[in-house]
């Protein structure tokens, strides 16, 4: 049988070359352009470019497609909200697909205790609000983040954000009040290496983040600890979850709230809906966006009511912040999170990611690391495996000859040497091994070039 992969012309071919030079023209210089293909169509986990060749896509929209491009009971929600209104602002009037949205968040996440939901537009929006609302609540200013986070592209959102190129160079002073500890990377542990063979993080002391805090800022005077409980755009890396726990339970003892980010993780990536309940973790307030809504913009808040409650009446809101159309898109995707059992698909895809991973780090010393939860997997690329040392340069080939043979890949890491899936999570097992194949091949490529 015939794979999903057709490819006609080179990568990038002539049309898609075309359009890149018009988008040269007419969009500042410092928009990315990942891949040089121009798609024009999209269906479940398949791209189809201006030249006609078929790939694979295993970028998900950098994780917003969770469900698939174009899942059908999205589209045919999107398409009946059409028909009644686009549009009306809710602090100016209520509608049902919001408030339904905000209920079904309230009783998806974590924890029983009484909730509420903000809906804005972006993750970076979400971050922000989570802040403004810790920081309302408990009458404090500090805010803790860790290396290697990513939480936005707004002043505050870059602040709390740690990898400075390409995102923070040149774009200070960023808001105040930030404060930014290590995380609990284990492959690159400030204490040495470590082989995975302890069986507790070396982090995960109340002793220890007491000397980091005396370090760095009175835990008296912090309204909030943002996480992300694995590592996106920092590169795939999964929190130990001794360190976890033993984090919230300093958070809890000094008054803190501990904000989750799940922009990346959540909605079925990490194996379970939400990544925190790989922790069993209660967070006061997470952060969710990217496959929320299937393709359409869209972001939230939801936590504690007493938090979300304590701001004055017009502190929080925007004028597009929970559109209709995002809104029922987004009840039909948590529909089909639930219908079509996404995370459990997750995790199984993510045990065929892990199993091709680990079988070519047994042949390639190039890979470091193979790491993360559910289908939330990344491979780190090292130029030798006694020094550790990131290999980017090498991580760029390999991206590059994954698109000549079809396969759309993205990496990640501080140091940009992190090769990352976000295929959608609703792809066939065949597409998954399909375009594996192709990764497979192109790592054979680029590593004997070593």
């Amino acid at each position: 049988m015939a794979g999903v992969i057709q490819l006609r012309t080179e990568i990038p071919g002539p049309h898609s070359r075309a359009l890149l030079a018009r988008r040269a023209r007419a969009v500042p210089r410092g928009v990315p352009a990942v891949s040089p293909i121009a798609v024009v169509h999209a269906e479940g986990a398949v791209l189809t470019d201006a030249d006609g060749n078929r790939l694979i896509d295993f970028a998900g929209g950098i994780g917003v497609v969770n469900t698939g491009h174009r899942h059908p009971a999205v589209v045919a929600a999107v398409r009946a909200q059409l028909d009644r209104y686009t549009h009306l602002c809710f602090p100016v009037s209520t509608y049902e697909p919001y408030v339904e949205l905000a209920e079904r968040l309230n009783r998806l996440t974590p924890g029983s205790h009484e909730k509420r939901t903000l809906l804005v537009n972006s993750g970076a929006e979400a971050v922000e609000n989570a802040v403004k609302a810790a920081r309302f609540f408990t009458g404090r200013q500090a805010v803790v983040c860790f290396e290697h986070g990513f939480h936005g592209r707004t002043n505050l959102a870059l602040a709390l954000t740690s990898k400075v190129m390409p995102y923070k160079k040149g774009f200070g002073p960023f808001a105040p009040e930030v404060y930014r500890i290590p995380f609990p990377y284990c492959y690159r542990c400030a204490e040495g290496p470590s082989d995975r063979s302890r069986s507790q993080c070396c982090m995960a002391s109340r002793e220890r983040l007491e000397r980091i805090f005396a370090a760095t800022v009175d835990p008296g005077s912090v309204a909030a600890i943002i996480m992300e409980l694995e590592l996106g755009e920092g590169g795939f890396v999964p929190a130990p979850l001794d360190y976890v726990r033993a984090l919230a339970a300093f958070a809890r003892e000094h008054g803190i709230l501990f904000i989750a980010d799940e922009i990346q993780t959540g909605f079925g990536r990490t194996g379970k809906l939400f990544a925190c309940e790989h922790y069993g973790l209660v967070p006061d307030l997470i952060t969710t966006a990217k496959s929320l809504a299937g393709g359409l913009p869209l972001a939230a808040v939801t936590g504690r009511a007493d938090v979300l409650d304590a701001p004055q009446v017009g502190g929080l809101g925007g004028t597009y912040g929970g559109n209709p159309l995002a809104c029922a898109a987004a009840l039909a995707v948590l529909d089909a999170m639930e219908a079509e059992r996404i995370p459990q698909r997750a995790q199984r895809t993510g045990d065929r990611i892990t199993a091709r991973f680990r079988a070519w780090a047994e042949r390639h010393p190039c890979i470091g690391d193979v790491r993360g939860l559910g289908a939330m997997v990344g491979m780190e690329l090292v130029t030798d495996r006694e020094t550790r040392s990131p290999d980017k340069a090498l991580t760029s080939r390999l991206l590059a000859a994954a698109l000549e043979r079809g396969v759309l890949l993205l990496s990640a890491g501080t140091c940009g040497n992190t090769v990352r899936i976000l295929a959608p999570l609703t792809a066939p097992d065949a597409l998954i091994d399909e375009g594996l194949d192709a990764v497979g091949e192109a790592l054979e490529e680029v590593a004997q070039r070593e």
